[in-house]
């Protein structure tokens, strides 16, 4: 199915592209989140008429992703949980946990914009990105430990390295 994209997609197109994607795609995720439109000769003409307006509207949340990306320049979060002797944890750190963190220190991320490629289930530092625009993102230090004092002795070791 050919759509015309009123928004950057990360690894398909710009906002104006006219990209071939397939049709559960289409149908189930760029339609309904209001990131394309199907590429009729109607759409197309809607589509230039409201292209400064959509450009605008883009610009307005490319603006406010780089505030907040700023104001998370050099964030770090300390989660405590429990762990074997070995370093394992007996959970894991997810997605949910790291936008509880966020929240908790005051910031509006909401948790479809962290990227984790695997679940956290080792102690350690881990560095996290978040994507708060197709253009813009940011990224965050994660500690898990067991203790407060664990957590600042992880958190030199990292930084030395």
């Amino acid at each position: 199915m050919e759509v015309i994209l009123l928004e950057h997609v990360d690894k398909l197109g710009k906002m104006g592209d006219k990209v071939n994607v397939k049709n559960g795609y289409a149908r189930n995720y760029l339609l309904p989140q209001n990131k394309a439109l199907r590429a009729t000769e109607a759409n197309v003409a809607y589509f230039e008429k409201q292209k400064a307006e959509l450009e605008a509207h883009n610009k307005a949340l490319f603006d406010d992703a780089s505030k907040k990306a700023e104001a998370l320049q050099g964030f770090k979060a300390v989660l405590i949980r429990q762990a074997a002797e070995t370093g394992q944890l007996y959970g894991s750190v997810t997605i949910r946990d790291i936008a509880a963190a966020i929240k908790e220190a005051g910031f509006d991320v909401e948790r479809r914009y962290i990227y984790l490629e695997k679940p956290i289930k080792d102690l350690g530092v881990y560095q996290v990105r978040i994507n708060l625009h197709p253009e813009v993102s940011q990224t965050i230090l994660i500690n898990v430990a067991r203790t407060a004092d664990e957590a600042g002795k992880q958190e030199k070791a990292f930084t030395q390295a």
